[in-house]
């Protein structure tokens, strides 16, 4: 008798212990970047990127133009909002430009908490670039394409650079921080670029950091707390979606 008829057929055993499953109906707290248990003692933002408008659809450039979120991004405002309330947000901030406010309300409404503005957490004010798609953007100003692809966005007149998008936006985000007591959660609505060059400028890493990581979803999240050493922020993850996968291709837009 050969070794093939030694082999036995093995039926599938049950897992032992409790085996961790992600349902689509699981609770917030069981899915990744969400702990069951999580430390008391830290204060922590989520920074939510506004649903889509039409302007997002098309790859325009919106900058301080006012977009009104389109109806997949209406569709998106409202499922976000169900799920970040299970984490019970104590305050919620918005930048003051329609498609961020909108977002922001429905978080707001939903965790049954009042929506404050703030204009500190603007988009990028794109200057003459403003309303362009990205071929556009390249064959009107190549110069300042090829600067935008190693992060900076200033290379345009009337544009806004990334060291006074950072330093208004990352003042909103301490002070919103601030407000938070030790175990509290605080939601932030923004923008794209602008939240990135945030996130980079509070993690105490190089402006031009920002090139070298793909921009947030429609709706996508990140979270940072001030478990840090000393105090100082950590991410705790980015770019948390709900049900769809990362649109890799949005890294190339701003609003």
């Amino acid at each position: 008798m050969g070794p093939a008829r030694l082999r036995r057929p093995r039926r599938p055993r049950p897992a032992r212990g409790r085996a961790h499953v992600l349902r689509p109906r699981a609770p917030l707290e069981r899915l990744p970047g969400h702990p069951a248990h999580p430390d008391v003692s830290h204060r922590t933002l989520v920074l939510l990127r506004h649903g889509q408008t039409a302007w997002n659809a098309e790859r325009r450039g919106q900058g301080h133009h006012d977009v009104h979120l389109d109806e997949t991004g209406v569709a998106q405002a409202a499922a976000v909002a169900s799920v970040l309330a299970r984490l019970h947000p104590r305050l919620v901030w918005s930048s003051d430009l329609s498609r961020a406010r909108a977002t922001a309300s429905r978080v707001a409404e939903a965790s049954g908490v009042s929506l404050r503005t703030d204009p500190r957490l603007r988009e990028f004010d794109l200057g003459e670039r403003t309303g362009l798609t990205m071929p556009e953007f390249a064959q009107a100003f190549p110069e300042g394409y090829l600067a935008f692809l190693q992060g900076r966005y200033d290379a345009v007149p009337g544009a806004e650079s990334t060291e006074q998008v950072s330093a208004r936006f990352t003042a909103a985000l301490r002070e919103a921080q601030a407000t938070l007591e030790p175990g509290e959660c605080g939601v932030v609505v923004g923008h794209g670029a602008a939240l990135k060059v945030a996130v980079a400028a509070l993690l105490g890493w190089p402006s031009d950091a920002v090139a070298t990581f793909a921009g947030m979803d429609n709706c996508g999240w990140t979270v940072l707390d001030d478990g840090g050493p000393d105090g100082a922020a950590r991410l705790v993850a980015w770019n948390r979606t709900i049900t769809t996968a990362p649109d890799f291709a949005s890294a190339a837009t701003v609003g």
